[in-house]
């Protein structure tokens, strides 16, 4: 009779849930093997056995903080105006990453394994955000909205711009008082208005 798999899916799902929450709350200094494998009432043999190293955990955690993104993402309705529509996913962008502020900062840092596996989960999930930007360039350059362009090189400049401002803002870069928000917005615009013909 074979034995019973105890090192499972489920089991696998709650350590990244409670790793996720461990980096929310108190940042990756607070994220290690055996005190995550003790929260979650397991030995860390079986964090080990499941994900392989620290390394190879936190680059499971990256990808799913990409997927998390994506998926929000493709929550959005897009109307068919290009300029409202990448506004839209923008301002969804910049929701998900502030929910998920120290494992997005985690996301950017480098902080997953570069094992060939790894490192094509993380890229495969990177192309889930991207997907949705490039659907609604394409609908404004079918529309006539942009020039003769490249979808990935407006989507990209429109995902450099949301993340470059949600980094300033995760950091509080930005002088004292800035108003994030409107600055996030008003920005976004008028770099998606900036490729319009």
């Amino acid at each position: 009779m074979p034995r019973p798999k105890t090192h499972d899916d489920l089991l696998r799902a709650k350590l990244l849930d409670r790793a996720g929450a461990l980096l929310a709350d108190e940042g990756a200094q607070a994220l290690s093997l055996r005190r995550l494998a003790s929260e979650v009432g397991t030995s860390t043999t079986a964090v080990y056995s499941l994900f392989g190293s620290k390394p190879a955990l936190l680059a499971r955690l990256c990808a799913e903080g990409f997927r998390a993104i994506g998926d929000r993402l493709r929550e959005v309705r897009l109307t068919g105006d290009a300029v409202t529509d990448l506004v839209h996913l923008g301002a969804a962008y910049r929701n998900t990453a502030l929910a998920q502020r120290n494992l997005y900062v985690l996301m950017f840092a480098g902080g997953g394994s570069t094992s060939p596996g790894t490192a094509a989960e993380v890229r495969e999930e990177l192309q889930l955000v991207l997907a949705p930007l490039r659907e609604a360039v394409r609908s404004g350059a079918a529309a006539g909205v942009f020039g003769d362009v490249p979808d990935d090189v407006i989507a990209s400049s429109v995902w450099a711009y949301a993340h470059g401002m949600v980094c300033f803002e995760l950091h509080r870069t930005l002088p004292s008082g800035w108003e994030y928000s409107r600055a996030y917005e008003e920005g976004l615009r008028a770099t998606v208005r900036g490729w319009c013909r």
